[in-house]
């Protein structure tokens, strides 16, 4: 098991020339940082702010005096230099499929830092997404154009709420941010990657380019529940034989989302059906997300990410395509540019802040998805949807 913040990196051999210890600053004091060599610590020099670079070759040479290891794993408590011990908090944000009319309307009849975020989200895109949100129709809000940016607004009129009237700091008081797809925008803009103006036009290329990638009814989606993500993958592949099918959301909790074209989604319901799997259904949804289908919509957003500023986060990302933390900008882009096609590692990315001593979550925005899932796929783990001005109010009381 790693400590708060760890990081796995490749073999020597493979990758940067160099190998870093150390997380953006935790506060003024900056965070605290212990380099792990297979479970002997190695500590920073003094005085420094807990960031270090090692070449390989030092790295090398400091590993072959310990003996035969091939790997380097990094420990860093995101404490800051208080006593306190590493956190064990995550902050995570909801994907497509949990927006509802109505959403975020109570935090902004209450709350001014939420009717900012909503103010300032219907500035970006030009338009008065937050009539749309507040008061449907709901085949307007379900449309993937909408549905995307309003899921980010509603997450982030939350989290400023939070830090306006809860005082929470995600520098300070998390260890992780992570988001189930479209939620990943949301998690980079309320850790300060990205701007809340640039998150919401980015969904909004987003959704349309991922509408325009397949034509309607030539793509399909199915959910399997009741089944290991090891057992989907020979049904994804037998089905394959007729067409792309490929798993898109690894779900956890024994739900794994398949993508692909249409004759061959079924085809791999047929085949889960046959095997004995719980449940297999078709979704209702109109696009085939995060498969290779998508290749046109990745290209969309390579293209407009190119066009934003994207900033180190002040918490790390765990991102969806490689189930580990990030926080240089490029490797941000890349993956927000893989995942268009790529799946969704969400059980892995949960077990992850759990190993690294995540014990409670915290899922901001609309639905309670994510707080059940986690509440499946992390043993022992608490886990808990703030979106209402009552959520706001138990989460003051608990902080208290």
């Amino acid at each position: 098991m790693l400590a708060a913040g760890a990081k796995p990196l490749e073999p020597f051999g493979k990758g940067s020339n160099a190998l870093k210890a150390g997380t953006p600053d935790a506060g003024p004091e900056g965070p605290t940082a212990l380099c792990v060599l297979r479970g002997r610590p190695f500590s920073p020099r003094p005085g420094t702010s807990g960031r270090r670079t090692y070449t390989r070759t030092a790295a090398k040479r400091k590993l072959d005096s310990l003996g035969d290891l091939d790997r380097v794993e990094i420990a860093v408590s995101f404490a800051p230099l208080t006593g306190r011990g590493p956190m064990t908090v995550a902050f995570v944000f909801p994907g497509q499929g949990s927006q509802s009319v109505g959403m975020g309307k109570a935090l902004a009849e209450t709350f001014a830092p939420a009717r900012q975020v909503f103010e300032e989200i219907d500035a970006a895109l030009d338009e008065r997404l937050s009539d749309t949100i507040w008061n449907g129709p709901p085949e307007t809000l379900v449309l993937t154009e909408n549905a995307q940016p309003a899921l980010m607004a509603v997450s982030l009129a939350v989290m400023r709420v939070l830090e306006a009237e809860a005082s929470v700091d995600l520098a300070r008081d998390a260890a992780f941010v992570a988001g189930h797809s479209l939620g990943e925008y949301s998690a980079l803009a309320a850790a300060g990657s990205l701007s809340i103006t640039d998150a919401a036009r980015l969904l909004r290329v987003r959704g349309r380019a991922m509408q325009k990638a397949v034509p309607v009814g030539a793509g399909a989606m199915a959910a399997l529940v009741g089944v290991d993500f090891p057992d989907v993958k020979p049904i994804a592949a037998e089905a394959a034989s007729v067409g792309v099918c490929a798993a898109a959301n690894d779900n956890g909790g024994g739900q794994v989302v398949l993508s692909g074209e249409k004759q061959a989604v079924e085809r791999a319901v047929e085949i889960a059906k046959d095997r004995g799997v719980k449940r297999a259904m078709m979704l209702p949804v109109s696009a085939p997300f995060h498969c290779s289908l998508m290749s046109p919509a990745a290209d969309a957003m390579a293209e407009a990410l190119a066009k934003v500023t994207v900033k180190p986060p002040r918490v790390p990302l765990v991102a969806n395509v490689l189930a580990r933390p990030i926080t240089e900008p490029a490797e941000i882009v890349s993956g927000l540019i893989e995942q268009v096609t790529g799946m969704v590692r969400w059980r892995e990315s949960v077990l992850y802040m759990a190993q690294a001593g995540v014990t409670t979550f915290y899922e901001i925005g609309a639905g309670r998805v994510l707080t059940g899932l986690i509440k499946r796929i992390a043993d022992g783990a608490e886990a808990s949807a703030i979106g209402t001005p009552d959520d706001i109010a138990r989460f003051k009381t608990a902080r208290s």
